[in-house]
């Protein structure tokens, strides 16, 4: 079996975004203090591996994972090494917003072990940074930067939205290129998503804001997958372009069916055969689970043979270059693809939007752009 990821959840943030439908809340010391003590006792407590199980990637996600001390930080990396045996050369992700970090935070964070930087710039025109809420400027993600190279970071990931409120296809083409004359290693570029619930949905209901311009999306993403190329970076996912061996080892985990392990609110887990399980979402009532019964999951659910086999297949697709192959799928899965959506595969050939070289299956590039029309004949 692959080598197991842990996914750790900090909810924190210092404001929430218009966008945002994560399970996140306003940052609080006394209640940080309490979830990272829970969190720990989660992983030391947890029984859905084998003791000293292998894992070669750590994942600090939420939030706003850096809002927490270097201390909290490496309380719950030693709980994580009591628990599984970490590989040497582990890669330990934290995500963070620019401006929520101090130099000295930053080589405290390196020096707990955290060796790649995932942090959300999301657009470098601070009119567009107001509208979304966040509570950054374009010169804080420069500094962030610059202060992530001087803490000995050489592993970075920049977060980019494309099709935010009245953004042109020049603003976002000027946002390219800064994002690329900056050099991260990784770039996750993603295309505006409005989730019902969130304040964005509501100022687009009230006429704030137009909805999003599906066909000046589409030209963003062709442009983003044309200046990444010629930069040198490699899109090895619908939504992510990186430097040759930089990819995101532990979201590989994810599209690949490799086990990964969550602690925390609203951390999700998954065997690597068929059992997920996920925990109580909210914070406050997570800490009272894990104070009251140990644990916190919430959810448990078994996929049965034709789910299995409908996950790999949209989600291997995901991955540009690798697809999926489709003899090694019917061995896995029992599964004759090519005879079962064969009218699907001949239409989306047809539409250009697949290809298959011997038994491996792929997205084409626009097939990438219209993904979800492809992945909803699976499932």
């Amino acid at each position: 079996m692959s080598r197991a990821g842990v996914y750790i959840h900090i909810p924190f943030c210092r404001a929430r975004c218009s966008y945002c439908d994560f399970a996140t809340g306003q940052y609080e010391g006394a209640l940080a203090e309490e979830y990272v003590r829970a969190v720990a006792r989660e992983v030391e407590n947890f029984r859905g591996a084998e003791d000293g199980a292998a894992v070669d990637t750590v994942y600090f996600g939420g939030g706003t994972p850096s809002l927490l001390s270097p201390a909290q930080v490496e309380h719950l990396l030693a709980a994580v090494g009591r628990r599984f045996r970490v590989e040497p050369g582990a890669e330990v992700t934290m995500e963070m917003n620019p401006g929520t970090v101090t130099p000295d935070a930053l080589r405290a964070f390196r020096a707990a072990g955290v060796n790649r930087a995932s942090f959300g710039a999301q657009t470098f025109d601070d009119r567009e940074l107001r509208r979304l809420g966040r509570t950054h400027t374009a010169d804080d993600t420069r500094r962030t930067l610059r202060d992530l190279r001087a803490a000995g970071f050489d592993n970075v990931s920049f977060d980019l939205i494309a099709g935010l409120p009245h953004q042109t296809l020049e603003a976002w083409s000027r946002n390219l290129d800064e994002a690329l004359a900056l050099g991260p290693e990784h770039l996750s570029l993603y295309l505006l998503e409005v989730h019902e619930g969130t304040p964005l949905a509501e100022q687009i209901r009230q006429g704030r804001y137009r909805p999003p311009d599906g066909d000046l999306a589409a030209e963003m993403y062709e442009l983003l997958a044309e200046r990444t190329r010629a930069a040198g970076y490699e899109q090895y996912e619908i939504s992510n372009f990186c430097r040759r061996g930089r990819e995101s080892r532990h979201n590989l985990k994810y599209w690949t069916g490799a086990p990964f392990y969550g602690f925390g609110c609203a951390a999700h887990s998954f065997d690597g055969r068929r059992a997920r399980w996920s925990n109580e979402r909210d914070a406050r009532r997570y800490v009272e689970l894990m104070n009251e019964r140990g644990g916190a999951v919430v959810e448990r659910a078994e996929l049965d043979d034709a789910g299995a086999s409908a996950e790999a297949l949209f989600l291997g697709l995901r991955l540009l270059g690798r697809g999926v192959d489709l003899e090694e799928h019917r061995a896995l899965y029992d599964r004759d693809v090519r005879a079962e959506f064969a009218e699907d595969l001949r239409r989306f050939g047809d539409a250009g939007l697949v290809e298959l070289e011997g038994d491996v299956l792929r997205l084409t590039p626009r097939g990438a752009l219209l993904s979800n029309e492809v992945f909803a004949a699976f499932v």
